[in-house]
């Protein structure tokens, strides 16, 4: 059952959100050749803590740690580890946070150096279609309709779209109902309602689409073993609309990037 949320309600929940965008925010100026996964696992829970907010992922499931490092071909959910990071890898780090009570959990694939421009590319569509697929988050469409955009976006430039992994409701709990596929049926699923609030998240592949599980029972990679990219954000349907929750602009502040591709789904402009 979909659970809506009171306006009041959205707001905490865009404290949380907004917790760890942030935090990508601080990761961003330490993602380099030579830096470990742990070491940025470790500074995201200091920084997380001092927000007077609490890791949302570390204990929850079993998870060992505060952040999910997935690097190159991993997919999602790959745990933090002492090897470095190296020019032209890519990093998919995933963040949750708890702070009044509500979840804040989003994404964002880092660039390690300078990286190969077929790589560049896949991070760059899969982004895009991030942002396809939150265009179709109003009322009265329907599941389907987000998970078609994102899929058709990304099988447009020959890309996989992971089948076995997806976006979810949000709230007091990291996962609460619908789940929210990157592929679909236009008109088909459970429609879309006032108060809703859901992380969008395309896990898109190189590749092939079929993914495995390795032996630490977390981490997920492609088959193939191409390079996969995932981003994600909270959202919450408010006057028929989406509107972002979270942001990527403390990310873009740390890398000197300018964009305004949030612009259109924020009715709350965020000082960074």
């Amino acid at each position: 059952m979909i659970i809506p949320k009171t306006l009041e309600e959205i707001e905490l929940m865009r404290e949380s959100a907004l917790v760890v965008s942030r935090t990508l925010g601080m990761l961003a100026k330490e993602v380099k050749p030579g830096v470990t996964t742990n070491h940025l696992d470790k500074i995201a829970e200091e920084f997380i803590r001092d927000q007077d907010a609490v890791p949302g992922f570390l204990g929850l499931y079993g998870c060992p740690s505060t952040l999910l490092t997935s690097v190159n071909e991993a997919v999602v959910h790959g745990l933090p580890t002492d090897v470095p990071l190296k020019e032209g890898d890519i990093v998919a780090i995933d963040c949750g946070a708890v702070k009044n009570e509500f979840y804040g959990d989003h994404a964002y694939t880092f660039e390690v150096g300078e990286v190969d421009p077929e790589v560049k590319k896949l991070l760059e569509v899969t982004k895009e279609s991030l942002y396809v697929g939150i265009r179709e988050l109003r009322v009265g469409k329907r599941v389907g309709d987000v998970g078609y955009a994102i899929q058709r976006h990304c099988e447009s430039h020959g890309y996989g779209v992971v089948r076995e992994l997806v976006g979810h409701g949000l709230g007091k709990k990291l996962h609460e109902d619908p789940e929210m596929p990157n592929y679909g049926r236009r008109g088909r699923g459970k429609k879309l309602i006032e108060g809703m609030t859901v992380a969008i998240e395309p896990m898109i592949n190189m590749g092939t689409h079929h993914v495995s599980q390795l032996k630490d029972g977390w981490t997920i990679v492609t088959r193939d073993g191409k390079p996969s990219a995932h981003f994600e954000h909270n959202i919450a349907i408010v006057n028929g609309k989406p509107e972002l929750l979270s942001t990527f602009g403390y990310v873009y502040d740390a890398l000197g990037i300018e964009s305004d591709e949030e612009k259109e789904f924020r009715q709350h402009e965020l000082v960074l």
